[in-house]
C-alpha cells in the first residue's frame, strides 16, 4: 500500500491525500503518541546523522539518530531524578547544537513541556515569557546564565561539557509514557520585548498535522538531505525546520551563531544538502553578499516564508541554485495553509504567488462584510476551521487560476486620498532597482491626503535626491502613479523581528514619536 511519502505530483496530493493516512507515517496513534520518539528513537538504529549544525565560527557539529536518542533519554532520567513533573514547562535558552536537542527532546520524552527561547533575549523579553509559562526550570549556558537570573527567579541549569559528561552514567533508554493530545511545546511568536506575543500551545499530536506542511510546503520525502537556517525558538526553525524532517528521519541541517550568509553557502555546499526552507531574508542576504557563485550545490527543493521575495532574489536564486524557490505561507497559530508543492513536477510555480491550497485545507478571501472576493479583488485571507472561517490578518487576492497572492498584513494597508496601497508591492517595485539592498514602506500622515507611502531604504549608494527621484520613478512605472513613496529615507538597517522580518511597526512607532 502506498504511503503519502510515495507520492511526489500535485495531482497525488488531491487525489489521495487524507487524515487517515498521514497516522500511516508514524509509530503512534491518536491515543499514544510522543514527539521524541517519533522524530529521535525510532530512527536510532538508521546509522544516518541526525543534525548537522553549521556552527558560525566555521566548525560543523554532526549528531547521529543513535546519540541523541541516547543522550536525550539521560536527559529525561535527569530531569525525573530532579523532581520535573509530567505537564511541567521547562524554558530552553540555547542555540542549536547537541546540548539545545538533548534538552529539547529529553524534556518531552519526561512528558514535560519544551518552551523554546530566543537566545538574544534582554532581561525584559525573558522576563516577560517566563512569568506568562512559570516553567520549573530554565536550561541555558554560562553566557546567558547571569541574564536569566537576573530576570526570573526560576531555577537554571548550565548545560556545559561538564553537566554533559555527569548525563552519561543515567540509563541511555526512557519509557515515554504521553497522550497524543498532552501538551508538548509552547511556541511563542516573534514580537518586540514591550509587549508579549501570543504563546501557541501543542500537543504531541501537532507533529501528525504538521506533516501536511512537510509534504507540500517544503517537499520533504525520504532521501533529502534538509536545511533550514531558522532559529528553532520560532515556529518555522523549530516544526518546518527541525521536527517534521526528524520525523522523516532525514539528516537535518541547522545554522549555530550569528547569522554569515558565507557560511551557510559554505555548509550546504560541503554536505550536499538536497533540500532548504529558508526565510526570504536569507536568500536575499546571500544575494547580496556576492560569494555565491564560489561554491557548488545539490538541490532539487528550495522554499522560502516569512515575508515575500522580490524579483531579483527569485532571479538570484534561479541562476545560482537552478531552481525556482517556492513559497509557503501560514502562521504559528493556523499553521501552512498555502504552498508551492516543491519537487512536484505538475505544479507550475508562479512568481510572486503564495501558491495553492494545501490538501484537506479551504481558505478564501473576504471582503469587509465576510463576502467572498472575485478573482483580482484584495481582501482579508480566511480559513475554515471547524466550519468557521478563522481570520490570517493579512490581506491577500486570488487569481482566476486559483493561486492566492499576499497584500501585506492587514495593518500594513496605506491608503493615501481613498487609494488603497499594500505596503509589500510598493516594497517590492523599490527592490528592482539594483542599488537597494532592502526596503520597507509605511503610511505616515498628511494633512491633504490622510496618509502617504514613506520608505525606508537600505543601500550602498551615496543617498540624494536623484537616487530618491530614481526610486520614485520606478514605483510609479512598476504600480501605479499614486502609489510611489513621497518620503525616501535612507538608513542604515532596517528593525526585524526576531524570525526575520522587516518589522514595520516599529517603523511606524518611531516615527509617531518624532512627529511629536
Amino acid at each position: 500500500m502506498p504511503r503519502l511519502t510515495d507520492y511526489q505530483s500535485y495531482a497525488d496530493a488531491q487525489a489521495y491525500f487524507s487524515a487517515e493516512k498521514l497516522w500511516e507515517l508514524f509509530d503512534g496513534d491518536r491515543e499514544r503518541l510522543n514527539i521524541a520518539h517519533e522524530c529521535v528513537d525510532r530512527h536510532a538504529d538508521s546509522g544516518r546523522d541526525a543534525l548537522i549544525v553549521a556552527h558560525a565560527d566555521g566548525a560543523d557539529e554532526v549528531i547521529t539518530y543513535r546519540e541523541l536518542a541516547e543522550d536525550s533519554s539521560r536527559f529525561a532520567h535527569y530531569l525525573e531524578r530532579r523532581g520535573i513533573q509530567r505537564g511541567q514547562r521547562v524554558a530552553i535558552m540555547l542555540d542549536p547544537s547537541r546540548a539545545f536537542y538533548t534538552a529539547m527532546f529529553g524534556v518531552i520524552k519526561r512528558g514535560a513541556i519544551a518552551v523554546p527561547l530566543f537566545t538574544l533575549f534582554g532581561p525584559d523579553g525573558i522576563r516577560l515569557r517566563v512569568h506568562d509559562c512559570q516553567p520549573a526550570l530554565i536550561v541555558t549556558n554560562a553566557q546567558k546564565m547571569p541574564v536569566a537570573v537576573s530576570a526570573t527567579q526560576v531555577p537554571a541549569l548550565v548545560y556545559d561539557d561538564a553537566f554533559h559528561a555527569s548525563l552519561q552514567g543515567l540509563p541511555p533508554r526512557y519509557a515515554v509514557q504521553t497522550r497524543a493530545d498532552d501538551l508538548a511545546v509552547f511556541q511563542y511568536t516573534s514580537g518586540t520585548t514591550r509587549e508579549l506575543p501570543d504563546a501557541v500551545k501543542h500537543t504531541h499530536r501537532a507533529l501528525v498535522t504538521l506533516t501536511v506542511a512537510a509534504l507540500y510546503g517544503t517537499g520533504l520525502r525520504p532521501g533529502d538531505r534538509f536545511f533550514c537556517p531558522s532559529s528553532p525558538a520560532w515556529g518555522h526553525g523549530l516544526w518546518h525546520g527541525t521536527l517534521a524532517p526528524l520525523g522523516m528521519g532525514l539528516t537535518v541541517g541547522a545554522y549555530s551563531g550569528r547569522f554569515h550568509p558565507e557560511r551557510l553557502l559554505q555548509a550546504l555546499s560541503r554536505h550536499r544538502f538536497t533540500n532548504m526552507s529558508a526565510a526570504a531574508t536569507h536568500y536575499r542576504m546571500m544575494k547580496n553578499c556576492g560569494k555565491a557563485g564560489d561554491y557548488a550545490y545539490c538541490f532539487g527543493k528550495l522554499s522560502f516564508t516569512g515575508e515575500p521575495i522580490d524579483d531579483d532574489t527569485a532571479d538570484f536564486v534561479r541562476r545560482t541554485f537552478g531552481l525556482e524557490v517556492c513559497s509557503m505561507y501560514g502562521t504559528t497559530e493556523i499553521g501552512v495553509v498555502l504552498a508551492s508543492y516543491p519537487g512536484a513536477p505538475d505544479f507550475p510555480v508562479k512568481r510572486g504567488s503564495l501558491g495553492k491550497p494545501v490538501p484537506g485545507t479551504r481558505i478564501e478571501v473576504h471582503d469587509a462584510e465576510g463576502r467572498p472576493c472575485p478573482p483580482g479583488a484584495t481582501g482579508q485571507l480566511m480559513v475554515l476551521r471547524k466550519g468557521e472561517w478563522i481570520p490570517t490578518k493579512d490581506l491577500g487576492r486570488v487569481d482566476e487560476d486559483g493561486y492566492y497572492y499576499h497584500a501585506g498584513r492587514a495593518d500594513d494597508v496605506i491608503i493615501s486620498a481613498g487609494w488603497t496601497m499594500s505596503a509589500v508591492e510598493i516594497e517590492n517595485a523599490i527592490l528592482l532597482h539594483p542599488d537597494v539592498l532592502e526596503a520597507a514602506a509605511i503610511g505616515v500622515p498628511d494633512e491633504v491626503r490622510g496618509q502617504v507611502v514613506k520608505a525606508f531604504v537600505v543601500t550602498g549608494r551615496a543617498p540624494g535626491e536623484p537616487f530618491v527621484q530614481e526610486i520614485q520613478e520606478l514605483v510609479r512605472s512598476k504600480l501605479s502613479q499614486h502609489e510611489y513613496p513621497r518620503h525616501v529615507a535612507f538608513v542604515p538597517e532596517l528593525p526585524k523581528t526576531p524570525a526575520g522580518k522587516v518589522h514595520r511597526k516599529v517603523l511606524r512607532e518611531r516615527e509617531a514619536a518624532a512627529a511629536h
